[in-house]
């Protein structure tokens, strides 16, 4: 009978042991914000964006803004995955896609269309109070 329960302790840790994972798993919301990105190297020189994503109803969706925050195109597609994220919106007529991927907690780095390298940081949102 001793042998038994033993047996059972040892199936028991066993299959703990395998559902028990030490990874932290990644912010979803890594992303989510407003982010100053620098795109450099394009033929109209570097260019400056500010990129806004928020999580509405589980996905990411957002616009690109200049630097008075107004809108300038919508983002049509976001493609998530666990360290980069890339957005897909039009551009000067054309269909562009930007790749941004986690350097830190604060930058990014990343490419537009594979050409060009953009970095960028985070826009930290200071609250005033009343």
């Amino acid at each position: 009978m001793k042998k038994l329960s033993v047996f059972f302790a040892g199936i028991f840790f066993l299959a703990l042991s395998l559902t028990v994972t030490a990874q932290v798993k990644a912010n979803p919301d890594f992303f989510v914000g407003k982010w100053n990105v620098v795109v450099a190297g394009t033929p109209n020189g570097d260019s400056k964006l500010i990129i806004s994503l928020e999580r509405k109803e589980g996905k990411l969706a957002g616009a690109i803004l200049d630097s008075t925050n107004k809108e300038i195109a919508k983002i049509s597609k976001i493609e998530e995955k666990e360290k980069s994220t890339t957005v897909y919106f039009t551009a000067e007529g054309y269909d562009v896609y930007l790749l941004m991927e986690k350097k830190d907690d604060d930058h990014i780095t990343g490419n537009l269309m594979d050409m060009f390298t953009a970095k960028g940081d985070r826009i930290k949102e200071t609250k005033t109070k009343p």
